[in-house]
């Protein structure tokens, strides 16, 4: 089986995928203990807007997660 079949195996694409919304999903909880740590004082809610805040914000990746193309 050729490399570029195997890679588009319907189950290892949904494996893939699995494991990639897995890793997010711990990101979000570490960043959700690692702020509750940092504010023991807000509330459940302000510390949920922090954790949406930084979904948005994407520190370190403000511009995407690669080398962007160059815009002519």
């Amino acid at each position: 089986m050729s490399e570029m079949a195997s890679s588009a195996d319907p189950s290892l694409v949904a494996d893939r995928l699995r494991t990639a919304l897995d890793l997010m999903a711990t990101g979000v909880e570490m960043t959700r203990q690692r702020l509750r740590r940092e504010f023991p004082s807000e509330t459940t809610q302000e510390i949920a807007d922090r954790v949406d805040q930084w979904l948005r914000r994407r520190p370190g990746a403000e511009h995407g997660d690669g080398p962007q193309p160059e815009r002519q």
